[in-house]
């Protein structure tokens, strides 16, 4: 028990580096959490890996703006993802064509045209660091930016939760309430961008909506309650977290797809073994219904 303890806790508390990126991890998991949750239950999933993908010339803007500024690259990330998400509702409302159809052009073309300033900034800026992260390489500025967007998350997310819920049960009587859904609706965009930008500062514009949206997947299989679902998934994606940290430093391998990695293993044991749907759950349903049956005399 002492030898396991030691390999879990030794490198948190023996290193500055890994309890720093221990505690961006947490913290990034319980501010992901609630708007993951949400953006499963509005079928917005792949929107939030669109808008990801979006950030990266705002980043790049900032760097060439005010060079590696953590701020400047966080400003221009989220301004570039409000732009994306808002112009890709305004096409939707003023055009045939549906906000998921836009917003996949208007994403691509936006990290493209990241890709391309990146580019143009030759070794000041590496691609694969925007793309992938460092969450070990997190210093004391980087944690109280996540501290803070996880603090305005909080508040935004308490402040439209009524409104949020809403349209997740009822879409059609929540439009019908004019502009406060939409109000709630842009809010809502605007703190899933922050998030993300938020994330690419510890796991890289493509691993960011990693936890964003796989803790609040598995959660789906452990709980019906809106509430529940928020807390364990940020339970989930706190627990995947440490045991990607912890894998990160002993195999050597990059430590924001680790974290990612574990937090997919997470979800596969939760749609196998999870009591809300499960696989297994499912299977022991059939079963126990089978095990009814009753043979008619002949």
């Amino acid at each position: 028990m002492v030898g396991a303890y030691e390999t879990v806790v030794g490198p948190f508390r023996e290193f500055a580096f890994m309890g720093r990126a221990l505690l961006g991890a947490i913290v990034l998991s319980c501010s992901c959490a609630p708007v993951g949750v949400f953006l499963i239950q509005r079928r917005m999933s792949l929107a939030g890996d669109a808008m990801a993908h979006a950030i990266l010339p705002g980043i790049a803007a900032g760097v060439m703006l005010a060079g590696l500024s953590l701020w400047a690259m966080t400003l221009g990330g989220f301004l570039a993802g409000l732009a994306v998400a808002l112009v890709s509702g305004a096409v939707a409302r003023a055009t045939p064509q549906r906000e998921d159809v836009s917003l996949a052009a208007l994403y691509l073309s936006a990290l493209a045209l990241g890709v391309v300033m990146v580019a143009s900034q030759g070794a000041r800026l590496d691609l694969t660091h925007l793309l992938f992260g460092s969450v070990l390489a997190l210093d004391s500025d980087s944690v109280q930016l996540l501290l803070g967007c996880g603090a305005v998350t909080t508040v935004v997310m308490t402040a439209i939760w009524r409104p949020l819920v809403l349209d997740c049960l009822d879409p059609g009587f929540s439009r019908s309430l004019g502009r406060s859904g939409a109000v709630a609706h842009s809010v809502f965009l605007g703190v899933v961008v922050l998030n993300l930008v938020a994330g690419f500062q510890a796991l890289g514009t493509l691993m960011a909506v990693g936890l964003l949206i796989l803790p609040g997947a598995a959660a789906r299989f452990w709980s019906r309650s809106l509430p529940h679902l928020v807390a364990i998934a940020a339970a989930l994606g706190a627990g995947a977290s440490v045991v990607g940290l912890i894998l990160s430093f002993y195999f050597e391998t990059p430590s924001g797809p680790a974290i990612v990695l574990a937090a997919g293993a997470v979800w596969l044991a939760s749609l196998l073994f999870g009591p809300v749907g499960g696989v297994a759950w499912r299977i022991a349903q059939s079963l126990r219904g089978a095990g009814s049956w009753t043979v008619a005399p002949s």
